[in-house]
């Protein structure tokens, strides 16, 4: 089941949502989840993480997404709605992220559905993002619409070296 989650409220009100979308995060990045962080991510800075989205998400300029299996969170994305005057057409989908004991069951691309739900719900036309080059992120983009506008080399450090980042779009009718 795909839905709202809220970030409001004390670590004591959002106490296991917060601790799914930490191993959530930390399990991913562990993976080798390009997503703004470099393993080793501890469940603590990945708490802290989400911890810093409780303004953006609560003022509504930000849309956290959850999937539940079981009724704990097993993955997660993001629409970011904050935009310029020029740019309240389009929204940014970031940290699409599934659990890697929950990957290959569909998660990430009903995911994908809710938030491109989302963003036309809050009247967006055009989404964004940014993956990996070659990782099974670009695959699923791809695969629902996604189109390449362009190649960064060495745009994020990684263990081991820098990585390219393709910048995607998808125009929603």
């Amino acid at each position: 089941m795909i839905e709202p989650v809220t970030l409001a409220g004390s670590d004591r009100t959002v106490g296991r949502d917060l601790d799914d979308l930490a191993g959530i995060l930390s399990a991913s990045v562990a993976a080798g989840a390009s997503v703004g962080f470099v393993a080793p991510l501890g469940v603590e800075d990945a708490r802290e993480y989400w911890r810093g989205l409780r303004r953006p998400v609560s003022s509504g300029a930000r849309v956290l997404l959850g999937a539940r299996r079981g009724g704990a969170l097993v993955g997660t994305v993001q629409v970011v709605l904050d935009s310029p005057p020029n740019g309240r057409h389009r929204a940014e989908i970031t940290k699409l992220l599934v659990h890697p004991r929950s990957r290959r069951g569909g998660l990430g691309a009903a995911l994908m559905a809710a938030a491109e739900d989302g963003a036309r719900a809050h009247g967006r036309t055009l989404l964004v993002l940014d993956t990996r080059t070659g990782d099974d992120g670009e695959r699923l983009y791809r695969r629902i619409g996604y189109q390449a506008a362009g190649v960064i080399p060495r745009y994020a450090r990684a263990v081991g070296g820098f990585q390219d980042t393709v910048y995607m779009f998808k125009e929603l009718s």
